[in-house]
């Protein structure tokens, strides 16, 4: 039996505002429970709902040194889905009504949670194999692990894994100052350990110092060995080349499935798409007040409105695509200019494009059920769920062949009667209009092959089993 302990920032269903919440909340569940025991740790924030909280048990707590202040550190426990789930308690750093804050009090916040965490251990008597980190909140917990914890009998042995889920985003701060709050030694604060650009970072200290470092597609895990996706870090990428590997993200099945999902207007399934599906669409067409016409190309679009995900492409060409055969459903909050970019055009052809400037898990459900398409054109991607629910949705994804998109989503090859999408190679607003004009002609006029490309893309899985089975090697590989 393998021990193995995930850490993260977030975890559904406590707290989420991103794909690790997914990741970390949802993966654990589908491990082999007789050969891997694997848990949860979270911070124990006060915006995590009280339905939650109330359930949480009492284990321990005890006291730490962080810089020059002691601090409190209480451990709760839940289990949830046949999961243990830990969260380290200490309202100083964790109160607030949102997880995260400026970023100088995160590095302090995520420091300390880094050192309960393992120091939490022992008391627990959960020894973990194998400590799998994600993200810079928890990149300090590979470099402890090999500082101040190696010293201990309990930690000797203990493996580490380092994932990435966004290199975008690597907690950058002040030297001096980190060096305050962390307590390590200055050896530690050179360039090739934790130093970088004369800042301290913590995602490079992780990936310095842990045993694995995995990213979330193979296809983002070679592209940021280069400096266009790097983010300064590629350098470091190419020298750890050995041990990086990349392991796509799943998406959860049981809530992501058509044929039961109560969110979407109409249920249907791989064999009976072609007869229900178009029913969610005329639904949604209704509820949002465009043209109510079942063969009308329905394009969607559910994404953070950021120049990531390639919106600028979208902008430049924005009159092309909604010409007058198509249909446009936007949703989603991010950068102003591109919510008003959408309102303009919602405003200017009122029957066929739908901007919906907000989040709703509901309203992103009938979506992903009622188009016909779904764009994503993204500058990088390192995974990616969107595409996933398309295609389990039976909506045919347009991407741009970048990180996970690339390893998700096989394009459309008329010749050999294969793939699941369509896709374009280069980051261009042409390209990409070109692509989702061959969607569109393949869709009104060679509607037998379109309903092929449908099925095949229902028929894939990216349920987070085949992850897991993926986790499990590299586990077992340590």
């Amino acid at each position: 039996m393998k021990n193995v302990l995930l850490i993260a920032s977030e975890a559904v269903p406590f707290i989420k505002t991103g794909g690790l919440a997914d990741v970390a909340g949802s993966l654990p569940k589908y491990f082999d429970k007789t050969k891997f025991d694997v848990r949860v740790m979270i911070p124990k924030y006060t915006c995590i709902p009280w339905e939650y909280r109330e359930k949480m048990v009492y284990k321990t707590h005890f006291y730490i040194d962080l810089a020059w202040r002691t601090q409190y550190v209480g451990v709760f426990e839940l289990e949830w889905n046949g999961v243990t789930f830990y969260f380290i308690d200490n309202e100083f750093y964790f109160g607030g009504n949102k997880p995260y804050s400026w970023i100088h009090e995160d590095i302090e916040k995520f420091a300390f949670f880094s050192k309960a965490a393992l120091s939490a251990l022992p008391v627990l008597g959960f020894r973990p194999d194998i400590i799998h980190c994600n993200d810079w909140q928890t990149g300090l917990i590979p470099v402890y692990l090999k500082e101040r914890f190696s010293q201990g009998e309990f930690y000797q042995g203990i493996k580490s894994i380092m994932t990435i889920h966004n290199l975008k985003f690597q907690g950058i701060w002040d030297l001096k100052k980190v060096k305050d709050i962390t307590g390590l030694p200055d050896e530690y604060f050179t360039s090739d350990k934790l130093e970088a650009y004369d800042d301290a970072n913590y995602l490079k200290g992780g990936i310095v110092y842990a045993d694995r470092v995995t990213t979330v597609s193979e296809t983002y895990a070679e592209e940021i060995k280069t400096p266009f996706y790097g983010e300064n870090l590629d350098g470091l990428m190419r020298a750890r080349s050995n041990v990086l590997s990349g392991i796509v993200n799943g998406i959860d099945y049981d809530e992501y499935n058509p044929e039961t999902d109560k969110r979407i207007y109409n249920n249907y399934n791989q064999v009976t798409f072609r007869k229900e599906k178009w029913k969610n669409k005329v639904a949604l067409q209704k509820e949002l007040g465009l043209t109510e016409d079942k063969g009308k190309f329905m394009i969607g679009l559910v994404s953070r409105l950021t120049d990531q995900k390639g919106l600028d492409l979208v902008a430049y060409v924005m009159d092309q695509l909604c010409a007058e055969d198509v249909q446009f459903v936007v949703l989603g909050t991010g950068e102003e200019r591109y919510e008003n970019m959408f309102r303009h055009y919602d405003w200017k052809y009122n029957d066929r494009v739908s901007a919906n400037i907000y989040y709703s898990e509901d309203m992103s459900h009938k979506v992903y059920a009622a188009c016909d398409a779904f764009l994503m054109p993204s500058l990088f991607e390192p995974c990616g769920l969107s595409q996933l629910m398309s295609l389990r949705y039976g909506t045919v994804p347009i991407v741009r062949e970048t990180g996970g998109l690339k390893d998700t989503v096989e394009p459309y090859n008329e010749y050999e009667g294969k793939g699941t999408g369509f896709s374009f190679a280069n980051y261009n607003a042409h390209e990409m209009l070109g692509i989702v004009n061959y969607a569109k002609d393949v869709y009104y006029n060679h509607k037998r092959e379109w309903n092929k490309i449908v099925d095949r893309g229902m028929k894939t899985d990216f349920s987070w089993n085949s992850s897991a089975r993926k986790y499990e090697e590299l586990y077992n590989s340590l």
